[in-house]
């Protein structure tokens, strides 16, 4: 029971901060024509702000099922190397479903939560989760239903909070272990070359940021294994 109060302790901030993103969300799925409960259906049945956003747009504009296919695969494709990593930390009791509600339920910010724990249980896991799929179903649907009595001017600026939000996740780490500081200044380098770069700014957002991900999170491994000068 402890560690479902802590999950749910530590998933507060995360779902005040889905609340706002997934607003916008509502706000876009009713000017894309989309009914409420279409939006609803899909945030509760997906957990990735990207993924939403650019699905939408395309079922608005009749996309083909190949690239949507292709969009969300891009887009989402980090989630399946979080998920991976997480896996190494569950408990012996994490298994079997609760594996899948694991992989339902990896997001950007649920992973940096979960991944500060030595050893993650199902309930807490299961805790973690509570708070931001709440927030992030019931934001779409205060969005979907009154996006068109908000000034669009607010609506938008509502989103930014997920980016503080994770800002503040990531800086207590950097500030507690060196080793993190040089990855996420990795992943920052990375990104910005693969933005500014020619031939790099070409490859799509969500390939590029699996492959900086996923480069910084190498690089990391190698000059800072577990139990190197900074005791992880």
């Amino acid at each position: 029971m402890n560690h479902i109060k802590r999950g749910i302790k530590d998933g507060l901030p995360i779902g005040i901060g889905y609340f706002s993103v997934s607003f916008s969300f509502g706000v876009l799925a009713g000017n894309y024509g989309f009914f409420w409960w279409q939006a609803v259906l899909i945030s509760m049945t997906n957990l990735t702000s990207a993924g939403q956003f650019a699905g939408i747009g395309l079922m608005a504009a009749g996309g083909a099922y190949i690239e949507m296919m292709i969009t969300q695969f891009t887009i989402n494709m980090r989630y399946a190397f979080m998920s991976l990593s997480l896996s190494q930390k569950v408990d012996k009791k994490f298994g079997g479903i609760y594996r899948w509600l694991l992989g339902f339920g990896m997001t950007d910010e649920i992973f940096a939560v979960a991944a500060r724990n030595k050893v993650v249980s199902k309930s807490y896991f299961a805790g973690l989760l509570v708070l931001p799929y709440i927030g992030w179903t019931s934001g779409t649907l205060a969005g979907a239903v009154l996006g068109n009595i908000l000034p669009n001017l607010l609506a938008g600026a509502l989103s930014v909070s997920l980016y503080a939000m994770f800002i503040a996740i990531v800086v207590p780490e950097m500030k507690n272990f060196r080793s993190v500081t040089v990855v996420v200044s990795i992943a920052i380098a990375l990104r910005v070359a693969f933005y500014y770069l020619p031939v790099l700014r070409d490859i799509s957002s969500g390939f590029a940021l699996t492959i900086c991900a996923i480069a910084a999170a190498f690089i990391g491994a190698i000059c800072f294994p577990i139990g190197g000068e900074d005791g992880e």
